[in-house]
């Protein structure tokens, strides 16, 4: 269920997991989805950080499993408790009183053991049941407030075409429609947001903002003109006049993750709306990566049924 929902592969589980220092391997991971038995704890918090879960989720899942694990021992020393006490009952007949002449009478054995048995795994079923109801609800219901940055960050994946939405105000990059420009802002996620964005990687780490304009076709993300200052505009543009204004690197930040920095290769300052705004409209440019706050943390948001080329 978790799994269906992030829309995650075996292999971007994996890589997602190892970016957060996590060892997920993609075998595992089947192996874990194909067993009916509880998985081990670090294991399972691996999984659910990989699939976009925040720390509170994740602390869900790990009370659930301690649940589980408590019922299914519970469950096991019932049935061997009544195993133990149906074989005595076989070696230790009920006796006869010493003057009766009755022979002493073996009982049948208990005909309880099956119906227990089906009633534990009932039971264990009725909780898998209410642990996965529980999930739903942490994982569907926003916190307080609806915070944006409830929503759990996804790391790039090359060739997915995505949304890249600011962890800061939950709004989106997208153009101005009508313009020419090119500059890009922040506007509401639930609006169709223009071009549409997928990742390259290039050598050395780094990765190209390839976009699809329905009016402009194949184009890259850069900086504005190349330019090095604080403030300078993130622009939309053909590919190949910008050199490394058009490279990024793409940073993991928190543990677990809690969004990604977007840095321009060439000057390796950072990305995020002006003047750290969160309200609908605000340009999108080149800043400091200083300070603790989350005003240039991004995921990279899958658009369902879609992937690119580039």
């Amino acid at each position: 269920m978790l799994k269906d929902a992030s829309g995650l592969t075996f292999r971007e589980l994996a890589q997602r997991a190892d970016e957060v220092g996590d060892v997920l391997p993609r075998s595992t991971i089947a192996n874990m989805l194909a067993r009916t038995s509880v998985p081990r704890e670090e294991l399972l918090a691996a999984f659910v950080r990989a699939c976009g879960c925040a720390p509170a989720q994740v602390d869900t899942w790990l009370a659930v499993r301690k649940e589980l694990a408590v019922h299914g021992q519970r469950a096991g020393a019932e049935e061997a408790s009544g195993t133990a006490a149906e074989a005595t009952a076989g070696r230790f007949p009920e006796q006869s009183p010493e003057n009766s002449s009755e022979p002493p009478t073996v009982p049948f054995p208990s005909t309880d053991r099956r119906p227990r048995y089906r009633t534990l795994l009932a039971a264990a079923g009725s909780l898998v049941v209410l642990a996965a109801a529980v999930v739903a609800v942490v994982l569907l219901v926003p916190d307080d407030e609806d915070r944006p940055e409830s929503r759990p960050a996804t790391g790039p994946v090359a060739g997915r075409t995505v949304q890249i939405r600011s962890v800061h105000s939950g709004l989106c990059l997208s153009e101005e429609r009508g313009s020419d420009s090119g500059r890009l802002y922040q506007v509401p996620c639930e609006q169709e947001t223009i071009p549409s964005f997928s990742l390259k990687p290039l050598d050395g780490g780094v990765w190209r903002i390839v976009t699809d304009h329905p009016d402009y076709d194949l184009g890259c993300t850069g900086v504005w003109d190349g330019m090095r200052d604080t403030g300078a505009g993130l622009q939309d543009q053909g590919c190949g006049d910008r050199g490394d204004a058009e490279k990024f690197l793409i940073e993991p930040v928190g543990r677990p993750v809690e969004g990604y920095r977007i840095r321009p290769a060439h000057t390796r300052l950072c990305v995020g709306a002006q003047g750290n705004s969160k309200e609908r409209g605000a340009k999108l440019v080149q800043t400091s990566c200083d300070g603790a706050d989350r005003g240039n943390l991004f995921s990279f948001d899958p658009v369902a049924g879609t992937s690119a080329g580039g």
